[in-house]
């Protein structure tokens, strides 16, 4: 799974995540020596914060994407000097917005005083040379993943891009552990960085008012810390009776494959048998999972090749999917600008991500395209983020983001549920659509993608909340790591893992600081929403059959959300789209509903369970 990271290229700026007033907030008390401060100072003080904002953020954007682009000394000196003059003025004006906290202002200079002082990725200290120091570690992190390679000798080495490729196709288990193995050496120098850059980060938390980043990241979800970790047990609870019986099927079919020896059927999963890299998704190993009888079942990599499909043209369908909804074209600056293809001469860093350089109008993506069925349905998320970037880029510069932080994740994969066998044969990729006696394949190849990644997507920051609250010390960071994934995913390392191998590491995100629990929102809200906009569609097939391509008065409710950015809660936002402000994983088990009555059948008489 590709997925993107920050929705702005601005290094340490503000996260889409929204917030209330925390009973944490600082707040200055009159003296003699304190002037009062007036609701007109606060709305000064917004109006002048977002000028000051407003005029680091592009250069700050353009620094980040050269480094990203072109990894060398002088770019990532210059993307850290950038971000720690960004990354210092917000940590300023979150701590200034707080000496409003008790002045009685409009409720929409509330929010925006709000939203500055919760929305800080990691906050920088007050101090000069521990600032910088914090912004040094963040560049020096994100190069080294970039950068990371596995050598099997001087003359022999991979990148991440080959070595998953290996990892999606190969059915050699020997090698298989190899590539899992090869990978992971470039996260254990990191370690020693990772803990300072906690240690740090946790400082400028507590001198907002936080007892740590945990409390930060936690709160900024319009809704109170603990009540928002309450609410995705409840959503976690929802989906985890599917997932259980998805995972007893695959389980039980590596088992087969590979030797009940290689996967005990008692234990969790090894990880480098799950055809991915991070074992985040399954759909690399629908082969050896699949149902037994034929199955006519579109291979869209396959189809991508038949009709000549390269990098750019990839992209330009995924744009046409939008303009179908009746979304103005993108920009011709975004096929200028954008990286659809590693390029040959320097290093990149690959992840795919989505770009709103000066928050208007120049939007990029930067992807290292490859030419598959996968890819194809990750351009068409990133490209959900800039659509989304630029319905709302006429907000004040505080709301340019998404309601919250799981939202912007989940547009793009809406309009990928979408990428039905109806529209792939609108589009002229196939001839025929495969009726509904081969929609299990279909179902099942979508649950090894989307479903076998919820998990993983709420305990990457389950971990990191541990870790930011003292929690979990560094001795036991990797400990912890692997006992939160046998918990939640039902997988294990595959080898015995020394202490100090710091296996979070390989994970871009974590490196990326980029908060993860948005992906896992993101899996609840897809479907939400594509369940809502099917119905606005006037959609008559099954919900898993549904596109809304083509469907104008779909796109027009679905950029009534989009405009909103972040100027009103995610309840508000929701409900506009849905008519409920609460999110909901019944859809996924409206979605899914054949496909689980077929597993239960599948998993009787197994050993289910880890």
């Amino acid at each position: 799974m590709s997925k993107t990271y920050p929705l702005s290229a601005i290094m340490l700026a503000l996260s889409v995540g929204l917030t209330a007033c925390n009973q944490n907030t600082p707040s200055v008390e009159p003296t003699a020596s304190t002037p009062v401060v007036t609701a007109d100072d606060a709305k000064q003080f917004v109006d002048t914060a977002q000028q000051k904002l407003g005029k680091l953020s592009l250069p700050s954007a353009q620094a980040a994407w050269v480094y990203q682009t072109h990894i060398n000394q002088d770019t990532a000196a210059l993307s850290a000097y950038f971000s720690e003059k960004y990354g210092s003025l917000s940590s300023l004006l979150a701590k200034q917005a707080a000496d409003f906290n008790k002045v009685e202002v409009d409720a929409d200079t509330r929010r925006k005083l709000d939203l500055m002082r919760n929305s800080l990725v990691l906050p920088a200290p007050a101090a000069p040379e521990k600032s910088a120091r914090l912004s040094q570690i963040t560049s020096d992190l994100e190069g080294m993943y970039g950068s990371g390679k596995y050598c099997r000798s001087d003359n022999d080495c991979m990148s991440l891009t080959d070595m998953s490729n290996i990892m999606s196709t190969s059915r050699d288990e020997a090698l298989l552990l190899e590539m899992w193995q090869g990978w992971r050496t470039v996260s254990p120098p990191m370690k020693a960085l990772y803990e300072e850059e906690v240690t740090l980060a946790n400082e400028g938390a507590r001198e907002l008012g936080f007892a740590d980043i945990s409390e930060l990241w936690r709160g900024g979800y319009d809704m109170p810390a603990a009540e928002f970790a309450t609410e995705l047990d409840r959503l976690w609870g929802q989906v985890k009776p599917f997932y259980d019986a998805l995972h007893c099927h695959v389980r039980a079919e590596l088992g087969n494959e590979y030797g009940i020896d290689k996967v005990p059927q008692d234990k969790p999963i090894p990880a480098h048998l799950l055809g991915n890299m991070w074992a985040q998704t399954w759909g690399n190993v629908y082969d050896l999972v699949k149902p037994k009888q034929e199955l006519d079942v579109i291979d869209v990599t396959e189809a991508l090749a038949e009709h000549n499909y390269d990098e750019v043209k990839m992209v330009k369908q995924a744009e046409s999917f939008f303009s179908s909804l009746g979304f103005a074209p993108l920009p011709e600056t975004f096929w200028e600008r954008s990286q659809f293809s590693k390029p040959n001469d320097r290093e990149v860093v690959c992840h795919a991500s989505a770009w709103d350089i000066d928050e208007k109008d120049d939007l990029r993506i930067k992807m290292c395209i490859q030419k598959t069925g996968e890819e194809f349905a990750v351009i068409h998320h990133e490209l959900g983020h800039n659509y989304y970037q630029r319905a709302y880029k006429d907000q004040p510069l505080l709301y340019r983001g998404s309601a919250n932080d799981g939202f912007h994740e989940a547009i793009g994969d809406t309009v990928a549920l979408s990428i039905t066998p109806k529209y792939l044969k609108e589009i002229g990729l196939v001839d025929s659509i495969p009726d509904a006696s081969n929609d299990i394949g279909m179902l099942l190849k979508l649950a090894l993608d989307k479903i076998a990644f919820v998990p993983f997507g709420l305990m990457v920051d389950q971990w990191r909340w541990k870790v930011f609250s003292g929690e979990v010390k560094p001795a036991d960071y990797n400990k912890a790591w692997w006992e939160l994934r046998e918990k939640y995913q039902g997988v294990m390392a595959p080898i015995e893992r020394d202490a100090d191998a710091f296996d979070p590491g390989a994970k871009y995100h974590v490196p990326g600081n980029t908060p993860y629990t948005r992906y896992f929102i993101a899996h609840i809200l897809q479907f939400q929403f594509h369940k809502t906009l099917c119905e606005i569609s006037g959609n008559t097939d099954p919900i898993h059959r549904c596109s809304i391509y083509g469907s104008e008065k779909a796109g027009e409710a679905l950029n009534n959300m989009l405009e909103m950015g972040k100027s009103k809660t995610w309840q508000e936002a929701l409900t506009t789209l849905t008519g409920k402000g609460e999110m909901d994983a019944s859809a996924i088990l409206d979605y899914f509903a054949p496909l689980k009555v077929w597993l239960d059948e599948q998993n009787q008489g197994r050993s289910c369970g880890f």
